[in-house]
């Protein structure tokens, strides 16, 4: 069964193949994400990697949490289901100054 994992900590200049070479080290990648920032298109020092087995994913986290990767000491740990929140512009009233009625 794949796992997900959540990398934190990354340097702002890393790649997908940086991610893709250093976690294969430890099992089959299915998928590498790194989070881009959507104004200026650069990483935002996280992203998510997919392992093919949870056996290969532990392996991960044992090898590289904590491990200095270019510069910085990672985090890396399973990444947690995304929490549900509400769309924008849904929700809360609004005390406008719309006209009164008395």
């Amino acid at each position: 069964m794949e796992t997900k994992l959540y990398v934190g900590n990354l340097s702002y200049d890393v790649t997908k193949n940086d991610l893709q070479d250093a976690f294969a080290q430890h099992g089959n990648v299915q998928e590498v994400n790194v989070v881009m920032d959507k104004i200026t298109g650069k990483p935002r020092g996280f992203a998510f990697v997919t392992m093919d087995t949870k056996e290969s994913a532990d392996a991960a986290i044992q090898a590289l949490n904590g491990a200095d990767w270019h510069g910085r000491a990672l985090t890396v740990n399973e990444a947690r289901a995304r929490e549900s929140r509400p769309a924008y512009g849904s929700g809360g009233g609004g005390g406008g100054r719309g006209a009164r009625r008395y």
